[in-house]
């Protein structure tokens, strides 16, 4: 170790040694503290910086609240400045974002298409500007479209023609693009995912028109021929149509289900038929209504309607008067001169005439108001056909029991249904459907007997088995009532023997108890001694013992008799 960190180090431990504890504490919390600032400084500095989605700040709040909202759906953590500038965690996401919002139009109005695109480039001629201009748009919009998740490679040609001094020799901007799609992606197919590369595209490259664009596929496919779309297009309405149509059916049917099971239970109505014809065409329909005139409101508050109203208002009115009286003199100037006057009014030249004429003029104003609503789609015929089937019914005897026919068959019988109720059923039908007899409509509701066979044959073999399994539990129970009572005779039976001999064994040890304090007593009296034997000394001591018990413990040897008799 060099010389100068030995001393260092001696220098420390002197010191060391002469703090105090205080001190020392200090020391190690200085140090803890600049250790922790500097990997706080480390890390701070290693993260990586965020990376602006939009290079302008977006100042409509609503614009920017959509496109927060946008890129959190994507799962992506936005972040918004003070001044409104979004920004993600890194470039690829970024350009990820940029694709997303311009193929759904979110990207705010008066925002510079370029300052997505804006990449710095040192030039040194306007040929240069140009080319290195013309190779970053098309870097750009290419690392744009493979950040898109259905794209897995692509290649982008923009051609910018020369400008030329009149706008009409002005060759077009043109755009080539080949799609690479990745295995399951649906961007072929999708429309929408190719407008909105279109709608890139066109953004990226000014002057750009839509017919100047061509997107291919790696089999030379075209995608974004819209136009050659339309048969595809008009299949695909079609099919809506067709859906809308199913749609409208099966609700109807439910409808009509539901009211008609409710009233014949499910398993009468089966069979119903649902045929609407509608019309998907747009129609634009206008009409006029003529209302009357308000000229005084209703009074609020008030019992009955005050308001008044008129027909119509005139605004203008003209009367003309015309009355003429006279011989029907015709003047035909000074003397001697030939008058003007044409001959079939000279005929009636010096005759009485008399002219009376008027003619008024009325000019009135209506509260007139025009409707004009667009009706699409409309029904034009609904059909409807329904079978309710009848009931069936058991024939019994005249003691309440089903007859059985030799085959092993319950005989039925089926009873229609009425006339009044399908009459009912129509007019429920009509009502759930919406009929209108000027449209065209037509509504069927018919009892026809349904087959109804195997069902028949289920329930007969059901009621045989059922009756086969109450003959065999009635003669189970028998069988079981006759064992019980077998067992309970020969309990009382063999309780009685044994009764019996217990009595016949206690009286003989009775009559033998007698005997032996017959044969002790004569003895006594006699003042023989009598041998006994080891059996009669141990019964005459248990005896003298259950005496004693007795004579001491009355309750319990009356317990243990009374147990002893329980048990017997």
């Amino acid at each position: 170790m060099p010389d100068f960190l030995t001393n260092f180090f001696n220098q420390i431990k002197s010191l060391w040694t002469k703090w105090t504890m205080i001190q020392r504490l200090m020391l190690v919390g200085i140090t803890v503290a600049a250790i922790v600032a500097v990997i706080s400084l480390v890390s701070v500095s290693s993260s990586p910086g965020l990376v602006p989605v939009i290079d302008t700040p977006i100042s409509n709040q609503d614009e920017l609240a959509r496109i927060v909202t946008r890129i959190n759906a994507e799962g992506v953590k936005a972040n918004v400045s003070s001044l409104g500038l979004v920004s993600v965690s890194d470039e690829e996401t970024a350009r990820r974002m940029r694709a997303i919002l311009i193929r759904e139009d979110l990207i705010p109005n008066g925002t510079d298409p370029w300052a997505i695109f804006d990449t710095e480039r040192w030039t040194i001629t306007d040929w240069e500007r140009n080319i290195n201009l013309r190779r970053a748009v098309t870097a750009m919009v290419s690392e744009h479209i493979k950040s898109l998740s259905d794209v897995d490679d692509v290649n982008v040609v923009i051609v910018q023609p020369e400008k030329t001094l009149f706008a009409s020799e002005q060759n077009p901007v043109t755009a080539s693009v080949v799609l690479i799609p990745k295995p399951g992606s649906d961007i072929t197919e999708n429309r929408k995912k190719i407008e909105g590369i279109q709608k890139l595209i066109m953004l990226a490259v000014p002057g750009l028109k839509p017919e100047n664009i061509t997107i291919n596929d790696q089999n030379g496919l075209v995608l974004n021929d819209f136009e050659g779309m339309k048969d595809f297009d008009k299949l695909e309405r079609v099919k809506k149509e067709i859906s809308i149509v199913r749609e409208t059916e099966s609700k109807y049917r439910a409808d009509v289900l539901r009211a008609l099971q409710a009233q014949f239970s499910t398993d009468r109505v089966r069979d119903l038929n649902i045929k609407i014809d509608m019309d998907m065409s747009k129609k634009e329909v206008q009409s006029s209504q003529y209302k009357p005139i308000m000229i005084k409101e209703r009074t609020p508050g008030l019992a009955y309607d005050d308001s008044e109203r008129v027909a119509s208002l005139t605004i203008s009115e003209s009367t003309a008067t015309t009355k003429w009286k006279g011989t029907g003199f015709n003047p035909e100037g000074p003397a001697g001169v030939e008058g003007q006057t044409p001959p079939a009014y000279k005929d009636m030249s010096n005759l009485y005439g008399e002219v009376s004429q008027e003619t008024r003029t009325h000019n009135e104003v209506f509260n007139e108001e025009k409707i004009q609503e667009e009706r699409s789609p409309t029904i034009d015929r609904i059909s409807v056909s329904v079978n309710i089937d009848g009931i069936w019914q058991r024939k019994k005897d005249a003691e309440g029991n089903p007859i059985i026919l030799p085959d092993g068959r319950a005989e039925r019988e089926y009873v229609p249904v009425a006339a009044e109720d399908l009459s009912k059923a129509t007019l429920l039908v009509q009502a759930a459907v919406g009929y209108n007899a000027a449209r065209g409509d037509t509504v069927s509701v018919q009892n026809i007997q349904i087959d109804r066979s195997a069902q028949f044959a289920d329930e007969d073999a059901e009621m045989i088995r059922q009756k086969n399994l109450r003959i065999t539990i009635i003669a189970a129970l028998v069988g079981a009532v006759l064992l019980i009572i077998g067992f309970i005779l020969f309990q009382v039976i063999s309780r009685q023997r044994e009764q019996t001999r217990r009595r016949r064994e206690e009286e003989l040890a009775r009559q033998h108890q007698l005997m032996r304090e017959q044969a002790l007593l004569d003895a006594d009296k006699e003042g023989a001694e009598v041998s006994m034997s080891v059996e009669d000394q141990s019964r005459l001591e248990l005896q003298q013992k259950a005496m004693a018990m007795a004579r001491e413990h009355p309750e319990d040897v009356s317990h243990l008799i009374r147990t002893w008799l329980m048990e017997e």
